[in-house]
């Protein structure tokens, strides 16, 4: 069982999370991170430290997130590695409480 990330990432991108995973399994988009589910080595340290709380063991996974099982396990085969800690985005404090970000998720890599 791998953890994934799900939508209270969206928007924000904080990776609090890839500065403590001892394996770098995180991927990341142009908005958002995902958890690789065959590189995760299930330890749990990410979940504490993420600051949205979007970070779930999958069998824990809120049944409004199911579909981020899937986006994690594809994008992360298409997304560059993170392996250091980064700024969030630009507002990524005003957002990250917000609720319902799906229509915000953008599917495009990280191109910077």
């Amino acid at each position: 069982m791998a953890f994934i990330v799900a939508e209270p990432c969206v928007a924000c991108k904080y990776t609090d999370c890839v500065a403590v995973c001892p394996v770098d399994c995180f991927y990341e988009g142009a908005n958002w991170l995902v958890i690789h589910p065959d590189e995760c080595i299930d330890c749990g340290a990410c979940e504490p430290v993420c600051p949205t709380k979007a970070i779930f063991p999958e069998d824990d996974l809120p049944e409004k997130w199911k579909e981020y099982i899937a986006l994690n396990a594809d994008l992360s085969t298409k997304w560059p590695n993170i392996n250091k800690q980064k700024e969030p985005l630009p507002g990524a404090d005003a957002l990250k409480e917000k609720e319902a970000k799906r229509e915000m998720l953008s599917m495009e890599p990280f191109a910077g």
